[in-house]
């Protein structure tokens, strides 16, 4: 059985090079007639070529042959151009195919001790995996901007604390004002390494509110309202 696992149809055979079937069966039996009439050292035909049979879609039985990966060689050697090319790839990639799923099925654990491992394994990898989805999760819905509700809280906060400020530096002028703005704002940006309070993002809220509680304008700003207030 594990033969025939590594061998191709020769009805597959003559999809692959696109030839009807009868003239692949004809191609292969002048193989092997070449092969058992060579004078040298006697060839195993089963290596090559195991004559086989199905049944058509009358029921009967007609012959084909299961292709080893070398009689699928040999057989390409007849071609040239681009269908022997074509043909080449198809066939070492089919054969690749065999020998992957017959490696997975030599490798399911059939112990005790080897069933509790892969459990285990598998037990590791979904939780990975899990962990792997929640932190994704949480990297979305931190990145996420914020709604319109905390938008407009932090905006309230903010003319709320600039009007507090103002009024410990007796700041009321349009000018004065656009300063302690300018300066909070800035600090906002700042912290949260975006250009407009409009795209602060979700995980920037707590931070972005206490920084409003604890403002307070730089020494340059400070100096410049009350240059403002003298002038005026």
């Amino acid at each position: 059985m594990e033969v025939l696992e590594q061998t191709l149809d020769s009805r597959e055979v003559a999809k692959m090079v696109g030839r009807n079937h009868k003239e692949v069966l004809r191609d292969v039996r002048n193989l092997i007639d070449q092969m058992t009439s060579a004078k040298s050292q006697p060839v195993n035909i089963s290596n090559y070529f195991i004559e086989s049979s199905y049944k058509d879609s009358k029921g009967e039985y007609r012959p084909c042959f299961q292709t080893t990966k070398k009689g699928c060689e040999l057989y390409s050697s007849r071609m040239t151009g681009v269908k022997g090319t074509h043909f080449a790839i198809a066939y070492i990639e089919r054969f690749n195919d065999m020998e992957t799923q017959i490696k997975q099925h030599a490798e399911i654990p059939t112990s005790k001790r080897e069933l509790a491992l892969l459990a285990l394994s598998a037990n590791e990898e979904t939780n990975q995996r899990v962990d792997e989805v929640a932190n994704r999760v949480t990297e979305i819905e931190e990145n996420t901007k914020i709604d319109a509700s905390d938008y407009g809280y932090i905006g309230r906060r903010v003319n709320q604390r600039v009007k507090e400020i103002a009024r410990g530096y007796n700041a009321n002028s349009k000018d004065q004002l656009a300063m302690l703005y300018k300066d909070i704002n800035t600090g906002v940006k700042q912290i949260t390494g975006v250009s407009t309070r409009s795209q602060l993002r979700q995980k920037d809220f707590d931070k972005v509110n206490e920084y409003i509680n604890n403002w307070q304008p730089s020494t340059a700003t400070i100096t410049i309202i009350n240059d403002l207030r003298d002038s005026a």
